[in-house]
């Protein structure tokens, strides 16, 4: 419990550190409870776009959702990937890379970076019948977080003393295994059944930038985990529009 807590007061900024205090430890064990916290920042877009249905268009809804996960995680997956960009698109090398993404300012591959996955983002969620969009957000949310967090297999990029965080992550337990995958796929009990095709495609962006990762980096940093996630997640509503594209054709085959 006090690892799902310290995941909690890490991944968002909601006051869960004025309920209980935790050990630093804990911390270095958030990844295994990621999935976890996507319930509450999945259900919180989900939520969000629902009410923001019953007075707006359903474009302006997403939007609304978007924006609301933001707020909860205070741009923290966004920062990752932005500088993700930056690192990718301007680094040369494993050293320029790392010394681009540990900057704290954003650079043009940041900034453009940012404006792109947004505009997919918005766009594709547009796309999907309004009545499935809460589901797909919460399982997105979940689903994704849960693939992501198996990047920590891959030994950390940088000296502890270098991280961001100042904390390395412990590779999972068993225990803590199983914590994530139910985290992730829990909330597809309530994907309809078609949308379980859309699952293919984070499947196959995780294993691509993790390739990405241990080619260029040799491991993984906090910022990596934070686009991999996103990116994952933008994989998911793909795979969904894509689904509900070709529903017609896919019922049939079922």
């Amino acid at each position: 419990m006090k690892n799902l807590f310290a995941a909690l007061i890490f991944f968002t900024r909601l006051p869960f550190w004025r309920i209980k205090t935790v050990p630093s430890e804990c911390f270095r064990h958030v990844v295994s409870y990621w999935s976890l916290t996507g319930w509450l920042t999945g259900g919180i877009m989900a939520l969000v776009f629902f009410l923001a249905m019953l007075v707006f268009p359903h474009e302006a809804a997403v939007m609304s959702a978007l924006a609301s996960r933001l707020l909860v995680t205070g741009a923290l997956h966004e920062d990752g990937l932005a500088d993700f960009f930056d690192g990718f698109g301007g680094g040369r090398d494993r050293e320029s890379t790392l010394r681009i993404m540990k900057d704290s300012h954003i650079g043009s591959y940041g900034v453009l970076g940012l404006i792109v996955y947004y505009l997919m983002a918005y766009t594709l969620l547009a796309a999907l019948p309004p009545e499935h969009i809460p589901f797909v957000l919460l399982c997105g949310d979940a689903f994704a977080k849960c693939i992501s967090s198996f990047v920590i297999r891959l030994p950390y990029a940088r000296k502890e003393e270098e991280s961001k965080a100042k904390v390395v992550y412990a590779s999972m337990t068993g225990k803590e295994c199983v914590a994530s995958i139910l985290g992730g796929t829990v909330p597809l009990l309530f994907l309809p059944f078609c949308y379980l095709w859309a699952l293919l495609l984070p499947v196959v962006c995780f294993f691509l930038l993790v390739a990405l990762f241990k080619r260029r980096l040799g491991g993984y940093t906090g910022d990596c985990c934070g686009a991999l996630f996103l990116l994952c997640e933008l994989g998911f509503w793909a795979g969904a529009v894509m689904v509900s594209r070709h529903l017609p054709f896919i019922m049939h085959w079922l």
